[in-house]
């Protein structure tokens, strides 16, 4: 087996605008068909950054098995027994991985867009890359996402040193549109990347538990269906109980326990009929053109799709809301893009907050307050020159005065490599100037959180943008 380590850093590359795969590092540990599956897990646990294992029969290639594909099926009940001590053959076998190989000349603008294009369940698996003929080595997702951050900042260095110029080569500035559109592009596949993964989060809890109950439901059915055979037969209760009590069937506690796991089966169940509501009225793809739509509504399902960001984590405690809504007539305006708005500025916002409670709890210095208090206050109002005032306030860091001034500049962003690339803002800024007539601002100051004010006509004078 040959192991070639992955970098901790994109900024160790010298990476150019048109940088292709062949510049990034690649894993290639390699594990013949025949092995016993167990060594599939000694191999994951000596290298904790490898992000899977190229399967090979005669030193060919044969496939790819990830990491969190293996870790998934081994933790599975009966996993570890049926697939360790078999050749890992069988393993491949029965999970049929999917493959996603690209050329190993293709550029890394270009591999993050087509790896985005993966369904939801692939976005987050290692990519083949070929090399040479029968060579393939593994490129990590996350790697390709950090590099890919390098050349949004190299962009951005380009723009402004162009712009200085005031002269710009065509054939230059072509190449620059080119690139900002697929970053454009890449930064929603990146954003939608995040929201599917919390909505599937989400979802997975109540299925989760949904489907753990059903083998008491079915035992307790099937337990129902056996007395009502009895007394088909015209057997008194007396016998039919005795019979049941052989037979460890308790008939007093299902019928008290019964009523209760299906309520709390229909608990689930209308959670997650509640998310897909949220998500449907979220997206709004039937309605591409202005209409009169509840804002309050357009909020609410928003929080919804946020709620995984907004729970505890392990190094940090829930953020609350506080919603502050005034009674608002119906809105004229595009509805998805306002929604997208909503979520642009909330997310800010819990970052904001989870990257100083971070930072404090690193340094040990956090309030004594601050250990329960991350909050979100969301208020809305309408004004007398009829417009809807939407003012989203945190009590993060805040924003110094120097760094207001550029909030809205496309790529203009206090994130580190990889967290984003400041494309959020300055689209929401856009969405609400352009495409509703309307205000976007902000009022902050350094230790005293930040206020995003949306101010939008309540009737739209663009119907035609």
């Amino acid at each position: 087996m040959l192991a070639v380590h992955s970098m901790d850093n994109a900024d160790e590359l010298n990476l150019k605008l048109e940088s292709t795969l062949q510049e990034l590092p690649v894993w290639n540990v390699q594990i013949e068909l025949d092995r016993p599956g167990h060594e599939l897990g000694k191999i994951f646990e000596q290298q904790p950054l490898l992000p899977g294992i190229i399967l090979t029969k005669n030193e060919q290639y044969v496939g790819m098995i990830s990491r969190s594909l293996f870790f998934e099926q081994m933790s599975r009940p009966y996993g570890l027994g049926l697939f360790g001590g078999r050749p890992v053959e069988y393993l491949y076998n029965f999970l049929h991985p999917e493959e996603f190989i690209i050329k190993a000349d293709t550029s890394i603008v270009a591999a993050t867009q087509l790896a985005l294009t993966r369904s939801p369940q692939q976005v987050y698996e290692p990519i083949l890359v070929h090399t040479q003929p029968w060579q393939y080595g593994l490129l990590d997702f996350h790697q390709l996402l950090l590099a890919n951050s390098q050349i949004h900042v190299l962009t951005l260095n380009r723009l402004q040193k162009e712009k200085e110029k005031v002269k710009i080569a065509r054939a230059g500035y072509r190449d620059l549109q080119e690139n900002y559109s697929r970053l454009v592009q890449n930064e929603k596949m990146i954003a939608l990347g995040h929201l599917v993964a919390g909505i599937a989060h989400e979802i997975n809890n109540p299925i989760n538990f949904i489907y753990g109950n059903l083998n008491y439901a079915r035992e307790y059915v099937d337990n129902l269906l056996y007395f009502l055979e009895r007394y088909q037969n015209n057997q008194p209760y007396a016998e039919v109980a005795d019979l049941a009590q052989a037979q460890g069937i308790e008939i007093e506690f299902i019928m008290d326990d019964l009523p209760k796991l299906i309520a709390s089966m229909r608990v689930g169940a209308t959670r997650i009929k509640e998310i897909v509501l949220s998500l449907r009225n979220f997206s709004r793809l039937d309605e591409a053109e202005i209409k009169a739509v509840d804002i309050h509504e357009g909020i609410d399902n928003t929080l919804i799709i946020l709620q995984n960001q907004l729970k505890p984590k392990p190094n940090r405690p829930e953020i609350q809301v506080i919603r502050e809504y005034t009674n608002l007539p119906k809105v004229e305006c595009h509805a998805g893009q306002l929604n997208q708005v909503f979520m642009n500025i909330i997310a800010n916002a819990i970052d904001a907050l989870s990257e100083q409670y971070e930072l404090s709890d690193a340094l040990q210095e956090i309030p004594k307050e601050f250990h329960s208090n991350l909050m979100i206050w969301i208020r809305t109002e309408l004004t007398d020159d009829e417009h809807v005032v939407i003012r989203i306030t945190d009590n993060g860091p805040g924003i110094p005065e120097n760094i207001q001034q550029r909030l809205f500049d496309p790529f203009f962003t206090t994130k580190t490599v990889g967290k984003g690339t400041g494309l959020g803002l300055s689209i929401s800024y856009q969405i609400i100037v352009e495409k509703h007539g309307g205000q976007l601002s902000c009022i902050s100051k350094p230790g005293q959180g930040a206020e995003f004010i949306i101010r939008i006509p309540l009737f739209s004078e663009l119907k035609n943008c």
